[in-house]
């Protein structure tokens, strides 16, 4: 672009030089061609705009297809898929034809304005070489002036289209760079242990800006070292571990560990001393020793294999080709889902939190991988302050005082057998509710 720009200095130079008047007859049509190149250069950023689109649209659509491949067979969604990606293909198509047209329209524009420059410029050149005011060597000169001259600005309108291309691509990117929902790190307090004392004091979250999650979430103080909290699907149990891991900030009240606002806290050292364990374990493409790690260079192998023999994970992970070095596929794909749990397991101990959090940990395993891992969980939870969320009876009934939620506010809070003897109690009807299921599934088993 900037040799472009040298040949248009240069070229008009040498043109003023040679003759300064046949130079302002040629240059007549600059305001045409400036402003055919406005308009060419803000239709081609929409058409740009629009094709960066429809391509989002479509790799979204084909990324989240073929992740979902078996639901779309299993449910026979294959045509009607196939026809929504052909109309997002058509729509993308015409996304570049657009950008195409504008192109074809441009460049004849350009050489129509470049030929009435040099008709102008022959119109009156002859005129002036008759009555001897421009010469004949300049007059045939400035053809060839005239072409040097427009075919730079044909090749800067092409560049810097280009340009514009990666700009209206990198618009994206600084829009998502520019957004400023992130938590703020605005702490100082950087604990070396922390011993789990949690509460919850007042707290009011607004998600969406209007959308009120909770009115008050007025906990007790979590001084026990385990403390299981149930409720039905809706409750709010893992947003408000969302609040307590600072993954979104809360807009009134306070939620304190060890006596001191979590906002207190400088975020990385805070969420440092925490362990979540989530229903649905995501794994990276990489080592199972990887995976465990987080590639932490602070954390051997010695410390990972001590920590799989104790939670019970080690000898599943030495049956894998390359024992701790197998490559677990995306997100875990050839793992089971008591294997991934079980990884999980192994990555919370061997980063040593102080308090771990399981939500819903045994919710999507059988009942014989949930034995091994009701063991791991005991081990887990041992000398470290401990947060269970479950909506299996079994996983939390014997785990001390139990925490009931119900639509964001904590409405029973004692052990099982406190929560029994409540007359209508929410617990005492989900216990009724479960175990009659169960009990149910129990008989068509026998008579199956």
């Amino acid at each position: 672009m900037l040799a472009d720009v040298l040949t248009l200095i240069v070229v008009l130079g040498i043109m003023f030089y040679t003759s300064w008047k046949l130079t302002l007859i040629c240059m007549l049509v600059l305001p045409f061609l400036v402003l055919a190149s406005y308009i060419f250069k803000e239709k081609v950023k929409v058409s740009f705009q629009k094709v960066r689109t429809q391509v989002a649209r479509m790799n979204a659509f084909l990324q989240e297809r073929i992740t979902g491949m078996r639901i779309v067979q299993i449910f026979h969604a294959e045509a009607q898929e196939a026809g929504k990606f052909r109309k997002i293909n058509r729509e993308y198509t015409q996304a570049n034809l657009d950008s195409v047209l504008y192109y074809a329209v441009f460049y004849p524009v350009v050489d129509i304005i470049s030929a009435a420059s040099l008709g102008l410029m022959v119109w009156w050149g002859a005129r002036g070489v008759i009555s001897e005011e421009v010469t004949l060597g300049a007059l045939v000169a400035f053809p060839i002036y005239l072409n040097m001259l427009f075919n730079p600005i044909r090749l800067l309108a092409d560049k810097f289209n280009t340009l514009q291309m990666g700009l209206v691509a990198a618009e994206r990117v600084f829009n998502l760079l520019d957004q400023s929902e992130q938590i703020e790190n605005s702490g100082t307090v950087k604990p070396d242990r922390l011993r789990g004392e949690v509460e919850f004091d007042r707290v009011s979250l607004r998600i969406m800006a209007r959308i009120t999650f909770c009115g008050t979430l007025a906990f007790p103080w979590l001084q026990a070292k385990r403390s299981p909290w149930y409720g039905a699907t809706g409750s709010g149990k893992s947003t408000t571990i969302g609040l307590l891991n600072r993954f979104y900030d809360y807009q009134e009240g306070s939620i304190r560990v060890d006596g001191v606002d979590i906002r207190s806290y400088d975020l990385y050292a805070y969420r440092r001393r925490i362990a979540l364990v989530l229903q649905d374990v995501f794994l990276f493409s990489g080592t199972v020793f990887e995976n465990i790690t987080l590639r932490d260079p602070a954390i051997s192998r010695e410390t990972v294999v001590a920590a799989a023999r104790m939670i019970g994970a080690h000898a599943f992970i030495e049956r894998l080709p390359g024992g701790y070095d197998y490559q677990v596929m995306e997100r875990g794909a050839t793992l089971s889902m008591g294997q991934r749990q079980l990884i999980s397991f192994v990555r919370a101990l061997v980063f040593d939190p102080d308090i771990l959090i399981l939500d819903e940990a045994t919710s999507s395993i059988d009942p014989e991988t949930e034995s091994v891992i009701q063991f791991a969980i005991e081990t887990l939870i041992a000398k470290r302050t401990s947060i269970i969320i479950a909506h299996r009876l079994s996983t939390i009934r014997h785990a001390g005082k139990i925490l009931v939620m119900h639509l964001g506010e904590v409405i029973e809070y004692g052990t099982e057998e406190e929560l029994l003897k409540i007359e209508g109690g929410h617990y005492k009807q989900l216990h009724e509710m479960q175990f009659f299921q169960l009990a149910e599934e129990g008989e068509e088993t026998k008579s199956f």
